[in-house]
């Protein structure tokens, strides 16, 4: 079994505020979807399916519950300013998932372990849903959800695990990317297909 560390490794610490429409959430929605999200990734680690098949479902639950097109966008940060109608599309579908396979694994670390949810607190025009992790022989850990209704309907925009957090883990890496091959976009989205 895997770690935290390196469930954690790679991410960054910085908060990330996007603009958001006027504020609908309740907080009982907020944590009606985090509830739902941990029933789920729980309903799977005690499935006693094959880690191939709990992989996927960890890859189905990502794509479920979480707001991809704003996560997306976040990555691809100032060169998405660049990029043509096409190449934003082709990004985003091929970043859809890289994202969900590279978070469904990770979410394959809660084997043998739970999540469960603590506190939910309003901030500005979100909330955040804080859950605690226990993992065999590790201690309890912090994950929380960052969840809007700006998508038109309750998602998690970013995650953080003890204070790290996976959009700019994602803008860093996706930054990376387009650097390793000078600046083409086109490139980036062709090796991004190939990530894994």
């Amino acid at each position: 079994m895997l770690d935290r560390r390196f469930f954690i490794a790679g991410l960054g610490s910085t908060l990330i505020v996007p603009a958001m429409p006027s504020f609908a959430m309740t907080q009982g929605g907020a944590s009606k979807l985090v509830n739902s999200l941990v029933n789920d990734i729980n309903g799977v680690i005690a499935s006693g399916k094959s880690e191939t098949a709990m992989y996927q479902e960890f890859e189905r639950i990502f794509e479920r519950y979480s707001d991809t097109s704003y996560i997306s966008a976040y990555a691809m940060g100032v060169d998405g300013r660049r990029a043509t109608s096409a190449q934003k599309r082709a990004f985003s579908n091929a970043f859809h998932t890289y994202i969900a396979r590279k978070y469904g694994k990770r979410f394959q670390e809660f084997i043998g372990g739970s999540l469960e949810v603590k506190k939910v607190q309003r901030v500005k025009t979100w909330y955040e849903v804080s859950t605690v992790a226990y993992l065999r022989n590790e201690s309890p850990f912090e994950v929380m959800f960052q969840v809007s209704d700006r998508a038109g309907k309750n998602l998690f925009f970013n995650m953080f695990i003890e204070g790290v957090n996976l959009l700019l883990t994602e803008r860093t890496e996706i930054g990376a990317l387009i650097d390793r091959n000078g600046g083409n976009i086109d490139a980036m989205i062709s090796d991004l297909r190939k990530t894994r």
